[in-house]
């Protein structure tokens, strides 16, 4: 982490036009701030080290690059401290409220503390001038928010999530989007635009490209193309291209770094907002198709399970087994005990399904008392030998809960009719009333 600061400050200070020691553009602040959040504040000795001697090392003397790298050190440590104590840490960017807050506390009101203890030591040291204080101050600022709204994301993001899972299609997909933001990053700010001038105002162009890697993707790979496109846009304005393009390079990019600064804080913010929605849909699809007092699959995911068995079953002539159980005494329990009890009962019927399911079969309480285990690629003979599974776990005032086993045959499908799962569920009280007596397991078995 030290060697990247100390590279990443010595190629912005490259970029310091207006003061040797401002730079518009500084990614050490970026960095700064995910080294205290991931490593936390131990780090500090090593980034006190790098900073004064990225400055040390460029203008100055030994007295103000020790000021310098204090508030460089001092900055970074208060952001993290404001992040994790108001936006969640290194949590900030998967909400759009976190989000905003991030970008307030360490991006606007932290990256103050360097702007200011720098500028004020270089101006006591005889370095810069009183008199241009405020422009010296804005450019330090500005290119310290940018460092923490763009280079940030990046490298928290992928620092917290390095991998990449991405199935073949999704990764032609993101082959095509880093190609498309390449290209229209050289068209709009390295003077690809088929045209003798150079300086139109086209960098709305590159809003839907990130829009695309928001509702596409995620954070991590918004970030990504923020710090693409802003290399683009860097390396083309400094050659006098794009929209920013100026006779003064550190007014260039300070207009530079003013739009890459907002282009990040609102395509991050949409991944973010994009991301929740996702979260929602998971707990509301995940909500649908559970019960909520066992966390066992509910009527609507016993149906679906079901017709996908008997789909599965008629394609690959394979078989499958349904075991349906209703609880003894369950109101018995109700009446002694409380429903309180009672649901605890339920509760512990539900975890023995659990501990005798494999991955592949579906659990479901689909009435008050009654459960269901989908069972695919299971023959009968198989089946019966689940009911040694079919006491409860002991424990509670209720005591063991039992289901009692015997078999029944499942009545016949016709061979296309896949619409026929409800009627086999509502004929459940016949099979326990005709063929099985009240609070048996009944076992149904198909091809």
């Amino acid at each position: 982490m030290a060697a990247v600061y100390f590279a990443a400050g010595k190629l912005g200070l490259r970029m310091a036009f207006d003061n040797p020691s401002a730079s518009p553009v500084w990614a050490p602040t970026g960095l700064a701030l995910v080294a205290f959040l991931v490593f936390g504040y131990r780090v500090w000795p090593a980034l006190y080290l790098s900073a004064f001697l990225v400055n040390v090392t460029t203008a100055g003397s030994v007295a103000t690059s020790l000021c310098i790298a204090a508030g460089n050190t001092l900055e970074g440590g208060v952001g993290a401290w404001l992040v994790d104590a108001f936006a969640g840490g290194r949590g900030a960017f998967q909400r759009a409220r976190d989000f905003f807050r991030f970008a307030l506390l360490a991006a606007v009101l932290s990256t103050t503390v360097s702007a200011t203890c720098g500028v004020t030591c270089l101006a006591l040291g005889g370095f810069a001038d009183w008199s241009r204080y405020g422009s010296i101050w804005l450019t330090w600022w500005l290119g310290d928010a940018a460092g923490d709204l763009v280079v940030a994301p990046f490298a928290l993001l992928w620092s917290t999530n390095p991998r990449v899972r991405w199935r073949p299609r999704r990764a032609l997909e993101a082959a095509l989007l880093l190609l498309s933001l390449v290209l229209t990053g050289a068209i709009v700010f390295g003077g690809l635009f088929p045209s003798r001038v150079k300086d139109y105002p086209l960098e709305f162009v590159c809003a839907p490209i990130l829009i695309w890697a928001a509702f596409r993707f995620g954070q991590r790979e918004v970030a990504t193309a923020v710090v693409a496109l802003s290399g683009i846009a860097i390396w083309g304005t400094l050659r006098g291209f794009g929209p920013f393009a100026r006779s003064a390079r550190n007014e260039s990019l300070l207009l530079l770094q003013a739009f890459m600064a907002v282009t990040a804080l609102t395509s991050l913010a949409l991944a973010a907002v994009v991301s929740e929605r996702r979260a929602a849909e998971k707990r509301l699809r995940r909500l649908a198709v559970t019960d909520a007092l066992t966390g066992l699959g509910n009527y609507r995911r016993l149906i679906t399970a079901l017709g996908g068995e008997i789909r599965r079953s008629q394609r690959t002539a394979k078989p499958f087994a349904l075991l349906l159980l209703d609880l003894d005494d369950l109101k018995a329990i109700n009446d002694h005990h409380g429903h309180l009890v009672g649901n605890r009962a339920l509760c512990r019927v539900a975890a023995a399904l659990r501990v005798s399911c494999r991955s592949i079969d579906t659990g479901a309480r689909f009435g008050g008392d009654e459960f269901a285990l989908v069972l695919p690629e299971t023959r009968e003979q198989a089946a019966r030998r689940r009911r040694n599974h079919r006491e409860a776990p002991r424990g509670g005032r209720s005591g063991p809960v039992r289901g009692e086993g015997g078999p029944a045959r499942r009545p016949g499908l016709p061979r296309r009719d896949t619409g026929a799962v409800a009627p086999l569920i509502a004929r459940d009280r016949r099979w326990r009333a005709g063929v099985c007596a009240p609070g048996r397991l009944a076992i149904a078995s198909g091809a």
